[in-house]
């Protein structure tokens, strides 16, 4: 296998990707405390020192993908790798993972957008890999995980209902110990929260010094809370795409 910053597992092959997106840690704005748990667990991981797997959750567009495409830009230089990974592809973990084993690079196995029914195969897979069955797992190899869901799965009504008491205590019942189960089989799990309309502004103003659009007055900061409310959301992604519409207006 030719050595390359990044591969996609498709049509059960490692396939190189040669374009990698170039995103930088500096440029994630508002998520200072998720990026230093990450950086500490990735940099352990490639100094060859026990690190965890990990889970993002989250609001979506709050930088879950952005960050772990940043890890790979900044500590590739140190033998990171990554290897994206839908997730129904993780009932070919075996496969994935066997021409990894023995190389010296470190791989993260990145699976972004994680959310499977109950009964899916792909959960077996993970819960595996994430906790090891006969087969030792390779010691340079990690999964980073990004969700909207906190515990993967989608949370059924009739979950609710299962709720039981046990001394004056609530306890969950079957389906929702299960989703719990496999969120916890992550060592490091970080929440994303929505942004707050400061956080928001100022990724807004970065997006757009970046595109050299360094202007910064009464009506952008309008315009650009107007397009959130438009989009009833304040995210990173949301500021990136008003950033590059407001630039290529005044281009």
């Amino acid at each position: 296998m030719t050595v390359h910053l990044a591969y996609r597992w498709h049509q059960r092959k490692l396939q190189p990707i040669e374009f990698v997106q170039t995103v930088q840690l500096d440029d994630l704005l508002g998520i200072e405390r998720q990026k230093e748990a990450l950086i500490q667990n990735t940099r352990q991981f490639v100094e060859r020192k026990p690190a965890n797997h990990v889970l993002l959750t989250g609001s979506r567009g709050t930088g879950k993908s952005s960050i772990v495409k940043a890890l790979l830009n900044a500590f590739a230089p140190q033998g990171l790798r990554l290897v994206e990974l839908g997730v129904h592809d993780l009932i070919d973990l075996p496969d994935v993972v066997a021409p990894l084993r023995e190389r010296d690079e470190r791989f993260v196995l990145y699976v972004d957008d994680f959310s499977v029914a109950s009964n899916d195969p792909a959960l077996t897979a993970l819960k595996t890999a994430l906790d090891g069955g006969i087969e030792e797992p390779p010691e340079n190899v990690l999964i980073y995980a990004t969700s909207n869901r906190r515990h993967l799965m989608p949370e059924a009504k009739r979950d609710n209902g299962e709720y039981h008491w046990i001394d004056d205590e609530l306890h969950p019942g079957e389906s929702t110990e299960e989703k719990i189960s496999l969120s916890e089989r992550f060592g490091l799990w970080l929440s994303f929260q929505p942004f707050s309309q400061q956080q928001y502004l100022d990724v807004v103003r970065l997006h757009l010094n970046k595109l050299d659009h360094a202007t910064w007055d009464e009506e952008t900061e309008k315009m650009a809370l107007r397009w959130a409310l438009n989009r009833a959301s304040r995210s990173g992604r949301v500021a990136r795409q008003f950033a590059r519409d407001w630039a290529g207006r005044h281009a």
